[in-house]
């Protein structure tokens, strides 16, 4: 592992070129990867390691998500069982079922977490919250993570592409002395960019945070406020989507993706940089408070408490689905759906 300055902070990074594939495979090759869950972390992360030359499974109840494995060529009594039975076969195990489903599974993966076996998660939530989630690991076993920072689509998407999603990991508990060398290796058999260290807890609240700040929340919210300002104010749906969304995703976005935010300032007009300069300070002090409450709701385990509570209830997708659809239907969204249709690549 190696020490990089991030900003005056030194961190430690783990990357591909002191961890190579060969080393990974080397060290997971006498171990069965289950993998839990073939929804959102599953496919991305099971299917990179496979491609990758790793010994894996899937466990899956039957469904359409089951249907999905069987079409991404996982085969049914040989590499797609059962949660339970893959969960048996495995000696790591990776929990890649929504954090609700963690909950109600668990008593059908725990008994099959015998001495010497690691539990993955790629998510710090069921342990860190564990006095709500029930989630409490024996002790003779390996508790680790990888968590990609991006969707498994993403995971999956730039893997086939030669690239990778940055990802963190911890060590929870180590029982059989190569817990850390365990992770690593995962990590580098999905296809993560670089790997930086954190703790379960850590991961959990950061993720939390992010999720409902600027990641999803705070920027749906922003992008609300600003549409429906300019709208108010008389102007077309065309225009307020374009100077709201579009600019930001389709020009502005991969400036300081690509250099930073200083980079992206840079190469707008003059004009345009007084006024940011100007006004990033007023919406820093509007809305810091905001994070720092939203902050403290899920370091206290508030926000884990409501999202236990809210996808236990038999309609929760049924209510989901509902609030996207009123997302997807709002005026802002089918203007998008509009623009992104006149979007010169689509012509």
């Amino acid at each position: 592992m190696a020490k990089l300055n991030f900003g005056g902070v030194e961190e430690t990074v783990v990357t591909r070129g002191e961890f190579p594939l060969e080393k990974a495979r080397e060290i997971l090759k006498n171990e069965t990867i289950a993998v839990l869950g073939y929804g959102v972390q599953g496919p991305g992360q099971s299917l990179n390691l496979r491609d990758n030359g790793f010994n894996v499974i899937v466990g899956q109840r039957p469904g359409k998500t089951y249907d999905k494995a069987v079409a991404d060529g996982w085969i049914p009594g040989e590499t797609l069982f059962s949660i339970e039975e893959a969960a048996k076969r495995g000696t790591i195990i990776a929990c890649l079922l929504s954090d609700a489903a963690v909950i109600a599974v668990w008593p059908e993966i725990k008994p099959h977490l015998t001495a010497g076996k690691a539990l993955y998660f790629s998510h710090g939530f069921a342990i860190t919250w564990n006095d709500r989630t029930g989630v409490v690991p024996p002790a003779d076993v390996d508790v680790i993570m990888v968590a990609p920072k991006g969707s498994g689509t993403s995971l999956r998407r730039l893997f086939l592409e030669g690239r990778g999603v940055n990802s963190s990991f911890a060590i929870e508990q180590d029982y059989t002395g190569r817990a850390l060398e365990r992770t690593l290796a995962f990590g580098i058999g999905i296809g993560s960019g670089y790997l930086f260290e954190t703790t379960f807890a850590r991961e959990a609240i950061s993720d939390l945070t992010g999720e409902r700040g600027s990641l999803m929340g705070a920027i749906q919210g922003l992008f609300l406020a600003q549409y429906e300002v300019l709208r108010e104010n008389g102007h077309t749906p065309s225009e307020a989507f374009n100077e709201t969304v579009e600019e930001l995703t389709q020009s502005l976005m991969p400036l300081f993706s690509e250099r930073g935010m200083d980079w992206m300032y840079a190469n707008c007009s003059t004009t345009a940089q007084r006024g940011a300069l100007d006004w990033m300070g007023p919406f820093h002090d509007a809305i810091k408070p905001v994070v720092a409450r939203l902050y403290e709701s899920v370091k206290n385990g508030t926000e884990a408490q409501i999202t236990i509570d809210a996808n236990s209830r038999p309609d929760y997708r049924e209510k989901l689905n509902e609030e996207l659809r009123q997302m997807r239907e709002s005026e802002l969204w089918q203007a998008g759906a509009t623009v992104r249709q006149l979007r010169p690549e689509d012509n």
